[in-house]
């Protein structure tokens, strides 16, 4: 139930890639809506504090999630041989634009050489900071992945259900709960 085996993933995976979708999910909704915020307004500054704190905890959890599915077994993937190419493309491209946001994101808050304060209980420390436009080219490149990454997302969760729906295969079960 651990550890994942030929026919499915084992519970770490499986919340890992379910805490993962929500964050990916939450942080992009709250860091468009902070574009529309006023000066004045009172998530002004508890916006980007909970997006930032979510943000490298997702990063923390991302790196977790590679060591893990470098050290496991991976299920038997299920389609075409085509298919399997566009999985496994479409997989690395999500863990890569996952990266690439977060850590786009932590050069945009670090660009004036202050760390980032997780929750108020530790702080991440600004190891690149001062770069020329160090936080505007961040930020472009932070919003460009950002979009990216949920279009992908949503194409992930719509192979998905194709393959369940469609084709019949146990792939989207195997994402809720392990099959031995």
């Amino acid at each position: 139930m651990w550890r994942n085996s030929r026919r499915g993933w084992g519970w770490p995976v499986i919340v890992m890639h379910w805490l993962s979708a929500l964050a990916i999910v939450g942080l992009f909704a709250l860091g468009w809506w902070m574009t529309s915020l006023g000066y004045y307004d009172v998530w002004y500054q508890l916006g980007p504090w909970w997006h930032r704190s979510v943000g490298v905890i997702l990063l923390v959890l991302t790196l977790v999630r590679l060591a893990w599915r470098w050290s496991q077994t991976a299920p038997q993937a299920h389609g075409t041989r085509n298919e399997q190419r566009a999985a496994l493309v479409g997989h690395v491209l999500l863990y890569v634009l996952m990266l690439v946001v977060m850590i786009s994101g932590y050069l945009i808050s670090t660009a004036d050489g202050r760390g980032i304060k997780v929750f108020d209980l530790f702080e991440v420390p600004a190891v690149i900071s001062g770069l020329k436009d160090q936080a505007s080219l961040a930020g472009e490149v932070h919003w460009y992945a950002a979009c990216v990454l949920i279009i992908l997302s949503l194409g992930h969760a719509a192979a998905a259900f194709k393959h369940h729906l469609l084709d019949g295969q146990d792939t989207l079960r195997r994402m809720i709960r392990p099959l031995r």
